[in-house]
């Protein structure tokens, strides 16, 4: 006697093995750092402006005023410039944008773990007397 073959036979649940694609790029890029007074994003692109690896604070598990921390942002730019490495980028060009606490540590730490630094840049956008600014912070 046969077997009665259903929706829920043996062949139905085994998948294809998917196997991670490994990406070899140019050996040169930008690293984009927007630092903001509450979290800290990490990202390198190529030159045309694709996006190779990112992470930020909040990716990486922290939470709330934590994420906003020096120490949040090299923890940060520590898993960006690694995976960043392993697709063969060697050299890169720093943007950084924003007033948050993490700028200088991300720059240090994508340093020390073995990129070479050709340029920093300052992108932070300043307003040409623009729209009015919200009221000034009480600390």
């Amino acid at each position: 006697m046969k077997k009665k073959q259903g929706p829920k036979s043996e062949k139905s649940k085994t998948r294809p093995v998917k196997r991670k694609k490994v990406v070899h790029v140019e050996q040169t890029g930008v690293a984009n750092i927007f630092a903001t007074f509450n979290n800290t994003i990490v990202s390198i692109c190529d030159h045309k402006g694709n996006v190779l690896c990112w992470s930020s604070a909040g990716k990486i598990g922290f939470k709330g005023t934590k994420k906003g921390t020096a120490y949040a942002a090299q923890q940060c730019a520590d898993q960006v410039a690694r995976s960043a490495q392993s697709m063969g980028v060697r050299k890169v060009e720093i943007r950084i944008k924003g007033p948050g606490p993490g700028r200088e540590a991300a720059i240090r730490t994508l340093q020390t773990v073995g990129l070479t630094i050709t340029s920093i840049k300052d992108a932070t956008p300043l307003p040409h007397n623009g729209c009015r600014p919200p009221r000034r912070r009480r600390i």
